[in-house]
Formats: structure tokens, sequence, C-alpha cells
């Protein structure tokens, strides 16, 4: 009586078509969210002020927020995975042509503001350049209690700030980025964008 054997290599080369179609499919869903989530996240918005050449793109999924008269823009990310938000803001102000302050001067101010901040501890500063203008970048960290509520257990955050202070013949601009510091890296890549997009003058 003979017996018929089916090795193992003839199963594998039946199974193989549909190993390989799901294979193929789970690929091409992978690639398509890849594509969706990387057109989300690189989709900008377009600043442009009603007082001054400035104009400028930022990400498309941060939320415009109430700011006071003098904030040109504020916007939040509320895809920050923390209580407290990433957040950046653009400011205006008028210089006198005939008697401009020195980057460093606007600085040293603005440093002097910063103090009230709780924790504020100053990092870094750097002349740079954006949109043709002069500017100069610090940077600093403070902390924030994001639910300052009572019986609300909630920690406090560390924030990271970046900021550029740009002067034309007329206008300063104060534009600034602040992140929880584990978000900081993610959202000064944004932030550096959004430095290269802009005209001031």
């Amino acid at each position: 009586m003979s017996e018929v054997t089916r090795s193992e290599p003839v199963y594998r080369l039946r199974m193989w078509p549909k190993d390989v179609g799901v294979a193929l499919v789970t690929l091409l869903l992978l690639l398509a969210g890849g594509l969706v989530m990387l057109t989300t996240t690189t989709r900008t918005r377009d600043f442009q002020d009603d007082q001054s050449p400035l104009r400028f793109a930022y990400p498309a999924t941060w939320i415009s927020v109430a700011a006071p008269p003098d904030v040109l823009l504020a916007v939040v990310d509320p895809a920050t995975p923390s209580a407290a938000k990433t957040t950046m803001s653009v400011e205006g102000r008028p210089l006198d042509p005939a008697s401009p302050p020195t980057l460093q001067t606007l600085l040293d101010r603005r440093v002097e503001q910063r103090q009230q901040l709780t924790g504020y501890h100053f990092l870094s500063e750097a002349e740079s350049e954006v949109g043709g203008a002069r500017a100069i970048v610090s940077e600093y960290a403070y902390v924030v209690q994001p639910i300052d509520e009572p019986r609300r257990a909630s920690l406090p955050v560390v924030m990271q700030a970046r900021e550029y202070i740009i002067v034309t013949a007329d206008q300063s601009y104060y534009v600034t980025l602040a992140a929880p510091e584990p978000a900081y890296q993610r959202a000064s890549r944004h932030f550096e964008r959004v430095i290269r997009s802009m005209v001031v003058q």
C-alpha cells in the first residue's frame, strides 16, 4: 500500500500568496496612514499683518487664542501631550527711527520683564537674521502650574522658550515659542519653519 505524503514546502507554497497579499495590504495601509499624518503635520496657515509688511506661515493645526492688543497673533498647539500647551505669540512695537535701541538693549529689557515668571532661568542668546532683518534669539526656561485649582492634582510643568527679537527701520517684533520641556524639540522644529517663512520688511 502506497502512502502519499505532503512535505512542508508544498504547504508553504500554497500559503505564500495569502501571506504576501496580507503583507501588501498592511504595507499600503501604513503608507497611507503615514501620508495622511505627513499632510496634516505639514499643512500651514498664512498670517498677514494689516499695519506692516509682516507675514509668515504657521502650522494649520495650531489654533488662535485671545491675546492683548499689542499681540498680533497668539496660537496654541492643542495636540501637546501635556496639561500645559505649546504656545506661540507675535508682538509688534513701533521704534523711533531717529534713535532706535540696540538689539542688546531690547533683549535686556525683555529679560527684566521675564524675571516675573516663576523659576525663570536665562539659557542663551545669539545674534541672528530673520527675513533679511537683524535679530537676536534667546532661550530661557520657567515653571507653570497648568491646573491651579484646589483639590485637583497637577504637577508644575517646566517650560522651555525661544524668542526672536527682530528689528526693522521703524518696527520691532517679538516672536516667542514656549513648550513643555518634553515637547520642546518637536515644537522648535515647527517654530524654525515659521521663522524661515517670515517676511518683515
